[in-house]
């Protein structure tokens, strides 16, 4: 059986190992043909305009990369004229109107980073850490006109450890596509990848995330406090005020044990033990394993310490902490992927 004839549509460095795949042991199964991606924007510091990771992966293979602002009829007869046999999309970040879906002959699927029904939406991988969640994984869907509620062909499992950030998790769902894609292409290619409607009554969804949402009560408990700032690392990240001084948060966890003048009111210093800074909390103790300065860089706490000594009876100032889960969304015309 010839490879299927694949667009790519995407716009994240997330997709990159798995189009390493399809360029590589994959190119047996689908032949990337063209990429959509966003176009060059502005980024860094210094806000040039710069080319994203997926527009430089297929200029340096040589492949066609459309940049559309938005997804006009002519746009839709460039996807025609490349004859994909498949659309697979991951991270795109632009409106797919009916008639753009239905220009490939077997359809367009989507790589969505949850085990759907669960976190459809915006920000999943920094959700389902932030929720304290052991486990999330990958999705393979059809794209319907409603977000992240296509019926689904198959998911990859990834654990979630309780030292991992989204940065982590991100990186593992990344190489989690692989499998997933390496199995589903063939069976799609010989008309066995069956699809299964998503349970309505389990969905949930998340949102897109904002610098507000790194706000930290520490009269929630620690478990719940340790899990936000991982998720939200590194973007939008936490930070809570001591003294005169705005300090981002970039790993922390739950300390079993507390020093021997107890574990202090919420949001006041402990002490330290050979991993962090210990923090009281409304219900356990929470430790900070790395800290950063405002402009410094972020340090493991031992380090961060001898520059900066924080003393016991020091208190972190709490502000309210947002949902991250949102009510369901009506139907809407059009999807973002």
């Amino acid at each position: 059986m010839p490879p299927l004839r694949l667009v790519f549509l995407g716009s994240d460095a997330i997709a990159l190992p798995l189009l390493n795949w399809l360029a590589g042991p994959g190119a047996a199964v689908a032949e990337v043909i063209g990429v959509f991606t966003q176009p060059d924007r502005p980024a860094g510091r210094g806000q040039q305009v710069r080319p994203n990771a997926i527009k430089l992966w297929a200029e340096a293979r040589q492949l066609p990369v459309l940049q559309p602002e938005r997804l006009t009829p002519d746009v839709t007869a460039q996807l025609a004229a490349l004859r994909p046999d498949l659309g697979l999309v991951m991270a795109y970040g632009h409106l797919l109107r009916d008639d753009f879906l239905a220009v490939p002959r077997l359809g367009m699927l989507n790589l969505h980073t949850s085990l759907l029904p669960a976190l459809r939406g915006a920000s999943p991988i920094q959700t389902a850490v932030a929720l304290g969640w052991r486990e999330t994984g990958v999705t393979l869907m059809r794209i319907v006109r409603r977000l992240d509620a296509g019926p689904v062909a198959d998911q990859e499992r990834v654990p979630i450890g309780s030292l991992d950030t989204a940065l982590e998790l991100e990186e593992r769902l990344a190489t989690a596509c692989v499998p997933l894609v390496a199995r589903s292409l063939p069976a799609l290619a010989r008309g066995e990848l069956g699809f299964t409607a998503q349970d309505e009554a389990a969905v949930t969804h998340c949102r897109k995330l904002t610098k507000e949402d790194g706000a930290l009560d520490f009269a929630r408990p620690a478990a719940e406090l340790a899990a936000r700032i991982n998720g939200l690392f590194p973007w939008p990240g936490c930070s809570a005020v001591l003294g005169e001084e705005t300090l981002k948060l970039g790993l922390a966890d739950v300390a079993e044990a507390a020093p021997p003048g107890g574990a202090g009111s919420p949001g006041q210093v402990a002490g330290t033990d050979a991993a962090g800074l210990l923090v009281g909390t409304g219900a356990g103790l929470l430790r900070l394993r790395r800290l950063q300065r405002p402009s410094g860089r972020m340090l493991p706490a031992v380090e961060f310490l001898r520059g900066f000594p924080v003393a016991p009876g020091a208190t972190f100032a709490s502000r309210p902490m947002p949902g991250l889960l949102v009510p369901p969304r009506p139907p809407a015309p059009a999807v973002i992927h």
